[in-house]
């Protein structure tokens, strides 16, 4: 039973019993009875007025009560000119006023803290209580190579599986860093915030891969440009000496001749190699930005496949390809991507060594190629090492090839991958949509 309810009863039963005690004086005395009716009169009045100033403010309570449940703190009371109302009614818009000020100001940090996780170059993944998936920025849709609906609600140990095991062991409050495809270097970071109190994860995954590629190439800019300095300085003095060497050659005696020229030729030729061999060093960290035009990539690979030709049909080995309808048209710098595509194609042919199969492939949605060899894959161990500057499995290689082929397409902004399967093929793709 409510409050009004029980006031209202009590009313009517005091009322009731004055009205029975009126009674009783009528039979007696006419004018007690007038009396009587009169106090009955002014009790309604009295009665009346304590109800409005009783139950005014309950009922502004329970409309301020309402409001508030339904989340809405624009409505605002006008004072009555009864001074407790208008207390109260002033307390409650003081209330109101700071509960929408405060809500506002929530509103606005909530909207600028989800701008600046889908804006951060940083991959932010939340997780809920049991390491599903429960939100994921951009940069993290990026660096995983997924959508977002293709991860929300999968646990951690379902992303892909260079992701997954580092990340699902990984405690809170640690990091970690590997490298993907022996390209990409990240560094994940997992910790914990409170909201409601309740504990939320997530993990913060930071690209790392330009910085290593600067600290890279301005370390070994340095050793190159030391080495090339002094290699250069001795071969050039001694190619002068053995040029005039082979000038002074006629005057000595013909039975010593020509063993002299060819000893001297082979000292000329030793020092142009290492010349040359310097050369293609230096050559690394001289790499120019690109210039990037609308260049037909179809057309670039068939150039490359005259170019190449001879070789393959040297080596037994068989160009498939698997090329799109449509011209592949692609903003990129012709020259320096003919340099990247002849190290590829090169390596995939000394891979096969013989009698084997290339296969390129393009699509246009997305824009990407594909070279695969049969050469029989990357063993694991050598694939996390293949884009390091100078490493090389290779008897007489310098190990510069991939490490040029690697800041090209860095520098060109194209997402890249060298991998094998353990099915024997080694696939190259570089995604031009970056």
């Amino acid at each position: 039973m409510t409050l009004r309810t029980k006031f209202i009863l009590f009313a009517a039963f005091i009322h009731g019993l004055l009205i029975i005690s009126a009674w009783f004086l009528l039979q007696q005395n006419k004018y007690l009875f007038l009396g009587m009716e009169l106090l009955i009169l002014c009790s309604v009045f009295v009665t009346a007025q304590l109800y409005q100033s009783f139950f005014k403010p309950l009922s502004l309570i329970r409309a301020g009560i309402e409001s508030i449940k339904d989340k809405d703190f624009s409505t605002k009371f006008m004072a009555v000119g009864q001074k407790d109302l208008d207390e109260l009614v002033n307390v409650y818009n003081r209330m109101i006023d700071q509960l929408r000020h405060e809500r506002v100001a929530q509103a606005e940090k909530h909207f600028l803290l989800d701008k600046l996780i889908q804006a951060s170059p940083a991959g932010i993944i939340l997780l809920g209580f049991d390491n599903q998936v429960e939100s994921i920025n951009p940069a993290a849709e990026r660096f995983l190579g997924l959508e977002a609906n293709e991860l929300l609600g999968k646990h951690i140990s379902q992303l892909p599986e260079a992701w997954a095991s580092p990340l699902a062991d990984l405690p809170t409050g640690q990091s970690t860093t590997f490298r993907i495809n022996g390209i990409w270097t990240y560094r994940c970071h997992r910790a914990h915030f409170l909201d409601r109190g309740f504990q939320h994860y997530f993990v913060l995954i930071e690209e790392l891969t330009e910085a290593i590629l600067q600290n890279e190439r301005q370390a070994y800019e340095k050793v190159i440009r030391v080495m090339s300095h002094e290699v250069n300085n001795t071969t050039g003095a001694i190619n002068s000496i053995l040029g005039s060497l082979a000038y002074y050659a006629p005057q000595l005696q013909e039975e010593h001749q020509t063993d002299f020229e060819h000893v001297l030729q082979i000292a000329i030729d030793r020092n142009t190699n290492l010349s040359r061999f310097m050369a293609n060093f230096a050559e690394v960290v001289r790499l120019p930005q690109p210039q990037k035009t609308l260049t037909d990539l179809h057309k670039l690979l068939h150039n490359l496949h005259r170019l190449l030709q001879p070789e393959l049909e040297r080596r037994g080995i068989n160009l498939i390809w698997q090329l799109d309808q449509q011209p592949l048209v692609v903003a990129l710098d012709e020259q320096q991507l003919e340099q990247v595509l002849l190290n590829v194609l090169k390596n995939a042919m000394e891979a096969i060594g013989s009698e084997g199969e290339i296969t390129v492939g393009t699509k246009l949605k997305p824009a990407q190629l594909t070279i695969t060899d049969s050469g029989g894959g990357i063993p694991e161990q050598v694939q996390a090492n293949l884009f390091t500057p100078f490493y090389t499995t290779k008897a007489n290689g310098q190990g510069i090839g991939l490490t040029m082929v690697r800041d090209i397409l860095v520098n060109h902004g194209f997402n890249f991958s060298l991998s094998s399967n353990g099915d024997g093929l080694t696939r190259f793709t570089i995604k031009f949509n970056s």
